[in-house]
């Protein structure tokens, strides 16, 4: 038989939800910033991705060809098309010019976790394939229990924005 001290603190439920929440909080608080940063990681993606695009038409129409844009230019170029959300000192482009869409390669500049900077710049002329890679390194947090986005060794999560097509027949 169970003495009645027993019995009372079985009955008493006084400070079950902390508890609760002492078992339950660091799963949600973990799993909650897991979101918010995948959610940072991906909006910047996207608009890495739309600064890309935007800025790539200057290969395309010849415009930065004519006016003999340079790569930290066009880099600038790509940073304000963002609205300058970015640190434009971790932007690095990688623009390959190729003959065929079938015999294009992309780059890849993470080897063994350390990011190398490209340093492919060629426009290209009229009718040329042109490739064009922005690259930009973010820094991420690791949310508690682990969950990290970075894919460098030294913590950042390399985005990448690309662009594909040929020169219109500039003069």
């Amino acid at each position: 038989m169970l003495s009645p001290f027993v019995c009372r603190l079985a009955r008493n439920s006084d400070g079950a939800a902390l508890l609760e929440f002492a078992l339950l909080g660091p799963a949600f608080l973990a799993l909650l910033v897991a979101i918010l940063q995948t959610g940072v990681v991906f909006l910047f993606q996207q608009t890495l991705q739309t600064a890309t695009t935007q800025t790539a038409r200057l290969i395309m129409t010849g415009q930065a060809q004519t006016q003999k844009i340079s790569s930290a230019t066009f880099l600038k170029d790509v940073c304000s098309a963002a609205g300058n959300v970015f640190d434009c000192s971790k932007l690095s482009a990688n623009i390959q010019t190729f003959t065929t869409f079938s015999g294009m390669q992309t780059t890849n500049p993470v080897s063994g976790g350390t990011f190398t900077q490209p340093t492919n710049y060629s426009l290209g002329g009229p009718g040329d394939i042109v490739l064009v890679q922005i690259f930009y390194q973010l820094p991420v947090v690791t949310a508690p229990l682990g969950y990290t986005m970075a894919n460098t060794s030294n913590g950042n999560a390399l985005l990448t924005a690309t662009a594909v097509f040929r020169n219109e027949p500039y003069q």
